[in-house]
């Protein structure tokens, strides 16, 4: 948890948007970079929930209830609170492989679950997610983790999108030797193309690719599965 009582002692403070002033003149993020202290603070607000539903993604009555990919949300709360930033990275990649993006344009079901959220503004969990992450980026604790060994198996990856780029780098971390084919030019789909530049910059997408590049994924633009090659 965060703080025993920073819940009670501070308010919900996410990041803060550009002025709408300064934002008409580009395309870039419309946030803010993020102030360490802030992110701290925010952290703090973290509950000692006995059930932490933030981080239990399930389905209730057909609608999402929690974090889908079940990141270990008040761990990182508590860690960023006590200033081991690196720590915080390391438990938020155990379940996510990328946290720069859902970070930036995950709905947050995480928030609408959070506990606090019953009699306060809920805890700031995906400001704080991308700030660790951005931190990690900034810092060079992000770097390219080869598998040790390899299997020798062979798995092709049909489409870029961000379960193509997730199942790609689960299999590439397993050890096997994996082609990702994408129809398009560039690599990231629905990241690449579909999210504008303002929620998400294709700068970030492309850090991701070159970064599961340098760890052994092979890339494969332009290429139409079926069509270039046979599906068999």
């Amino acid at each position: 948890m965060g703080k025993p009582t920073g819940f009670l002692e501070y308010e919900r403070r996410p990041i803060s948007d550009r002025p709408p002033l300064e934002r008409i003149k580009d395309w870039n993020e419309i946030h803010e970079p993020f102030d360490e202290e802030k992110i701290r603070t925010q952290g703090a607000r973290c509950m000692d929930c006995g059930t932490p539903y933030c981080h239990t993604g399930m389905l209730l009555s057909n609608m999402a209830s929690g974090c889908p990919v079940n990141n270990l949300i008040p761990e990182w709360n508590d860690l960023v609170y006590k200033d081991k930033w690196r720590e915080a990275l390391d438990r938020l990649h155990k379940t996510n492989n990328f946290p720069e993006f859902t970070g930036r344009v995950c709905p947050a079901p995480c928030e609408g679950s959070c506990v606090l959220g019953v009699i306060e503004p809920p805890v700031t969990i995906k400001s704080i997610e991308c700030a660790i992450i951005d931190k990690g980026f900034e810092e060079g604790w992000v770097t390219p983790q080869s598998p040790k060994e390899r299997t020798g198996k062979k798995v092709a990856v049909v489409g870029s999108g961000p379960a193509g780029m997730a199942a790609a780098d689960q299999l590439n971390k397993a050890g096997h030797h994996v082609t990702v084919f994408e129809r398009a030019d560039r690599i990231g789909g629905l990241l690449m193309y579909g999210i504008p530049n303002m929620k998400l910059e294709k700068e970030v997408v492309q850090r991701r690719v070159d970064l599961m590049a340098s760890e052994g994924v092979e890339f494969k633009t332009g290429v139409e599965v079926g069509k270039n090659y046979s599906a068999k």
